[in-house]
Formats: C-alpha cells, structure tokens, sequence
C-alpha cells in the first residue's frame, strides 16, 4: 500500500517517515514536489500517486506571523486540507490530518473534550479550525487529531530554543501562566502507526475528531525546567530561570492559557494511550 505523507521535513513528518517503515510505502512529499498553496497541484499529485491512505501533518505554524499572512495561513491550514479529504473520498481511501489545541480560547478550567465549543483566538487557530470543518465535510473515513506544544530534534521548537538559550544566557523569564502538554512528535507518530495498524487489520475505531498529546500537563516554565534539569545532569551551563505572566511577554497573537486536552476518548475508541510528557522528552533527547 502507498502512504503518502505531506510535509517532508517537517517534525510530524519526519517522525512519521520512521514509525510508518514496514507497513507499506511510505512517501512524504515536501513543499517542491507537493505546494498544498496550488489546489490543482494537490489534485494532480494525488491522482497521479494514487495512495492508500493519506496523512496530512504539513500546516503553517508561524502563529504570530500568521496575523499579518491570513491568505497562506488559509491556504496551507484550511483550503488544503479540505481539497486532500476530498480527493481521499474521490480514491476511497481515509485521511489523516492533524490539528490543534489553538482552536480553543483556553478559558475552560480543566481539561478540553473533543464536544466542547471552539473559539480559536487568532488567524492560526481559525484556519486550524476551518481544516478540521473542511476534512469532516469532505471524507468519511477521517481522523482529525488535535496535538499540543509539539516538539523534537528538528526544526524550529521550544525544546530546541530553550536549549540554546539556557546555555547562552545567565537569566531567562519564561511564561508560566499557560498550561498544556509538551508533545514529542515521535510520540505523535508512535501512535499514528497504532491507528493505521489498527485500520490496516481491519479493526479500526469510530473515524472522527480525536484529541492526541503526551498525558500531564505543565506550564512553558515547567517545560523549560525540565529541559534544564537534563542540561545540568548532563554537566552543561544552565541560566537561572523565573516564572513570570503572560502579560509580561507580548506577542502579536493571543495564546490559549488553558491547552490540556483530554485524550480518554482515543483510548476508548481505538485502544491508543499516551505515554506522559515527561517521559517522551527522556526519549526525545536520547534520540529516540
């Protein structure tokens, strides 16, 4: 069977390349081979790579950018998607596509159910949301999964950032004041290929929208702890850091304060767990 990944090089993309080997084909297409800005591109791709299944973890993820840069944001996170659910209902085949946390306004006080009402908070979120609305509309056999504060070795991420900066500078203020689950993108992956295994022996869950991130939850403070606490143990310098507000650090786009999402129903549905968040970066910075 011929799988076909969006995004090549991106984080979700490049874990599932490793965790989908052995279950058929695997090809991940990048932005040169696949612009999912060109509708007619998708089209023509599919038509001419006829997968049999296809996963969808490209988006458009500069979320303060995106206030200035609507149009590609939509085209990347909304139009896209919804073009790719219905060329998989046109071959028969199911869609799997990622989504996010930002589709809510985190004033919830506890964690988020799939039912509950969205009310993405800026241009990010909305054409998030708007994907999520087209896949349904268009394909059947679908799984929408919504992640959280993904990261990995690769790209450009908190991890990565908070590694950097924790070693050059003697003091860091980071925000402590939203809260959610830290996601290793091998975990994302991990868990992809339990669903696909899943459909593939003909034993699949109901299709629809999902919650999938690492179980627990902290703050980006207490993210940022944790990724110093490995850099002491591993005898490397280490800032001091301090908790402050999210008033105190600005940015052009507003963040949910509240992004815990409840994934009891993926493992009711379709028997997939998550491991906590804690544990997947131990694994994440011992490569895997």
């Amino acid at each position: 069977m011929n799988i076909l990944i969006t995004g090549e090089n991106g984080q979700v993309s490049r874990a599932l390349q490793s965790a989908l080997a052995g279950l058929g084909n695997v090809k991940a297409l990048g932005s040169q081979a696949l612009d999912l800005r060109d509708g007619d591109a998708i089209r023509r791709t599919l038509a001419r790579e006829r997968p049999g299944l296809i996963i969808n973890p490209a988006a458009y993820t500069a979320v303060d950018q995106a206030e200035n840069d609507r149009d590609t944001a939509w085209a990347i996170n909304a139009t896209a998607p919804g073009i790719l659910a219905e060329q998989a209902a046109e071959l028969g085949v199911p869609l799997v596509h990622y989504s996010t946390d930002y589709v809510f306004d985190g004033s919830k006080p506890g964690p988020y159910v799939e039912a509950d009402p969205t009310a993405p908070l800026g241009v990010y979120g909305q054409s998030k949301l708007a994907g999520e609305q087209a896949v349904a509309q268009a394909c059947e056999h679908h799984l929408i999964l919504r992640t959280s504060w993904v990261y990995s070795l690769h790209g450009r991420n908190f991890l990565l950032t908070m590694q950097r900066l924790l070693q050059e500078k003697p003091a860091l203020r980071v925000v402590a004041d939203q809260i959610g689950a830290p996601t290793w993108a091998g975990t994302i992956a991990a868990s992809t290929r339990q669903l696909v295994e899943r459909w593939q022996k003909g034993q699949p869950g109901a299709w629809g929208l999902y919650h999938l991130t690492a179980a627990g939850e902290t703050s980006w403070f207490g993210f940022a702890e944790a990724i110093g606490a490995q850099l002491r143990e591993a005898g490397k310098p280490c800032a001091t850091l301090t908790p402050i507000p999210s008033s105190e650090y600005p940015t052009p786009a507003q963040r949910p304060l509240n992004s815990r999402l409840d994934c009891s129903k993926l493992a009711r549905e379709w028997g997939v767990a998550q491991p906590a968040w804690g544990e997947g970066l131990l694994q994440c910075l011992r490569g895997g």
